[in-house]
């Protein structure tokens, strides 16, 4: 008998070692599928807001104005409802929501208590207006009936930054965000899945959604459409997993902004596949203090438009679009042009740039000696010096000075339709500063199919991407009754014309505030002042990013090994860390591409970095 069971043991162990080995890439795979990586911080003890020139009431606005957005992909009632995507080993057990506060901070977003005891959304998530369903039909409650309402990302999400030192959390108001968006899209659509096929978790969904007493044709319903968002998160990740072998990981802080618009609006609105293209070339969140002053806007200087530019941000986080049906208006969209613009012009301010104030609208930060350690004003002076002779030829000289405000010499100021004076932000040739070209490189080599009903004449995608902006912004314009006047939108567009370019090169702009925008390089690829300003050849080839913890010695979060954090690994294409490098073989005489300067010794790397915390 001990034989026989010893036998059978055996045979069923055999058994499972054949399944394993036949099924283990399947649940690997499928693991992947299913696991979200994000991190977890401490809480901070206290949260402060810098005073950046903004009322703590404007920014409460900034933070959740809705430009027309629609995300997610479903209303905000299901965001409010839907769980958390964690697998819990106890059928039926109750996990948290997914819009909790502190679980979506692991995603990056900041906690919105500017007003304190005002109940809100995180920074950057927006409670909209009616939306349409997949189906192109208003979204209803199936048991109410009532219009559901969008929820949406605005560019708050972006572009707020946050870094802690000690325990306390600084926000940094147009700062480069540390989200990780790809990764909470992946979370969503885990979540909906969960709630279709997990027992237990649908009946509490349709609870929250309709209530306890809801019928089974109610529920049917509310199911029914779970499917049709499932249909649409499966349709995108089947893209991307086209796509895949041209793509790389965005990470924590990143994004490839301008390709995900091209797909968003050439691809999944005009219902085209084949111009859905790869992530290949994720860029740091910048920084927007000033920006609406700015002659050219993206990091390779191929926007001039504020209107274009905000509203080519829109639509990237699915703003609604028709593409497709003429019978209900091409180029009719949910983007809302007078948020898109109040935003705007909450940012430039309400006076013009001088010497005597500086900048006006959301100003850049100062360095807090409250909570971070003191400027050494020394060694802050010898700084100065250093940056005159390394850094003010192409960065100017520092937004506070009389200098800076030279508007007689044209090379750095221009006007816009206005007579407002526009700096003009110079675009550095890679072949000179020899950063990582794959933003430039891959928005000139892309290439979109339109049908000819769009008018649109250009297949390159950034002219066509221009193209298509406009026209939809001027359909909403025309839809107005009466239609807005020329004059209107002259100010709408910020007084300056829809002009787009697409060179090799990046731009170069004034450092007010760098210290508190890292990592470094446009595609984050340096991770802090000290590096980026060191030998090239000693740059961390791969390091940490999600960590909010900041250094303020070489300026820039820290980087160790942190649970779930991204590994940014800098031999990837896109993510190059060489270019803009101060080197021993540095020759006035003979151009070396990337190098700008020579070495600096380790005495003037520090009172450099002291001079930038001033700035």
């Amino acid at each position: 008998m001990r034989g026989k069971r010893i036998a059978k043991i055996v045979i069923a162990l055999a058994i499972v070692a054949v399944v394993y080995g036949v099924v283990k890439d399947d649940a690997a795979k499928l693991w992947q599928d299913l696991h979200v990586k994000i991190v977890e911080r401490p809480a901070p003890k206290k949260t402060v807001w810098l005073d950046q020139g903004i009322s703590k009431e404007k920014l409460s606005w900034f933070y959740h104005a809705d430009q027309g957005t629609r995300t997610f992909g479903f209303p905000f009632e299901w965001f409010m409802a839907l769980e958390q995507p964690t697998i819990s080993w106890m059928p039926f057990a109750k996990v948290g929501l997914f819009s909790d506060t502190a679980y979506l901070d692991r995603y990056g977003f900041i906690p919105d208590t500017v007003i304190p005891g005002k109940e809100a959304l995180p920074i950057g998530i927006a409670k909209g207006t009616p939306m349409l369903d997949p189906t192109g039909a208003v979204w209803r409650n199936p048991r109410t009936k009532k219009e559901m309402i969008s929820v949406g990302l605005t560019c708050a999400a972006c572009h707020t930054g946050s870094f802690t030192y000690n325990d306390t959390a600084v926000v940094i108001d147009g700062g480069p965000a540390l989200t990780n968006l790809f990764v909470m899209k992946q979370g969503m659509g885990i979540s909906l899945l969960m709630t279709r096929l997990v027992p237990g978790r649908f009946d509490r969904f349709a609870d929250r959604i309709l209530g306890p007493d809801s019928s089974i044709d109610d529920r049917a319903t509310l199911k029914n459409q779970l499917d049709q968002v499932l249909a649409q998160y499966k349709q995108v990740k089947n893209l991307e997993e086209r796509v895949a072998s041209q793509s790389i990981l965005e990470g924590y802080g990143r994004l490839d902004a301008l390709n995900r618009i091209g797909n968003q609006v050439f691809s999944i609105d005009l219902k085209k596949p084949e111009n859905y293209a790869g992530s290949s070339a994720p860029v740091h969140y910048p920084r927007i203090w000033n920006t609406p002053w700015f002659d050219w806007v993206q990091y390779n200087g191929s926007i001039m438009q504020p209107m274009v530019r905000n509203a080519g941000e829109s639509l990237g986080v699915s703003a609604e679009l028709n593409l497709t049906d003429p019978s209900k208006g091409l180029y009719k969209s949910s983007v809302d042009v007078d948020k898109l613009f109040a935003m705007e012009q909450m940012i430039k301010g309400d006076t013009l740039p001088n010497a005597k104030t500086g900048f006006p609208g959301l100003r850049s930060p100062k360095w807090p000696a409250d909570i971070l350690p003191p400027v050494d004003q020394k060694l802050a002076d010898k700084g100065a010096e250093l940056y005159k002779t390394h850094c003010q030829e192409c960065h100017r000289p520092p937004v506070t000075s009389e200098a800076f405000y030279d508007f007689n010499n044209k090379k750095w100021w221009r006007k816009n339709e206005a007579g407002e004076p526009i700096l003009v932000v110079e675009n550095i040739p890679i072949s000179h500063i020899g950063t990582d070209p794959a933003q430039a490189a891959d928005m000139i080599a892309r290439t979109v199919a339109v049908p000819e009903n769009l008018g649109i004449k250009s297949s390159s995608f950034a002219f066509a991407l221009g193209e298509l902006v406009e026209k939809t912004v001027n359909t909403i314009f025309d839809q107005r009754k009466p239609p807005a006047t020329p004059a209107e939108r002259k100010r709408f567009d910020g007084y300056m014309p829809n002009e787009l370019r697409g060179e090799l090169a990046y731009k170069v702009r004034p450092l007010n505030g760098i210290w508190a925008t890292p990592p470094y390089l446009h595609n984050a690829s340096v991770p802090t002042i000290e590096d980026l300003l060191g030998d090239p050849d000693n740059r961390p080839r791969t390091f940490y990013l999600g960590s909010r913890e900041y250094d303020p010695v070489k300026l820039g979060y820290k980087t160790d090994p942190i649970a779930n954090g991204f590994v940014f690994d800098t031999s990837i294409r896109g993510n190059s860390n060489r270019g803009h490098e101060f080197r021993k073989d540095f020759s006035k005489d003979k151009e070396i591409t990337g190098v700008i300067g020579p070495a600096l010794s380790a005495d003037d790397r520090k009172a450099l970095i002291e001079y930038l915390k001033t700035l």
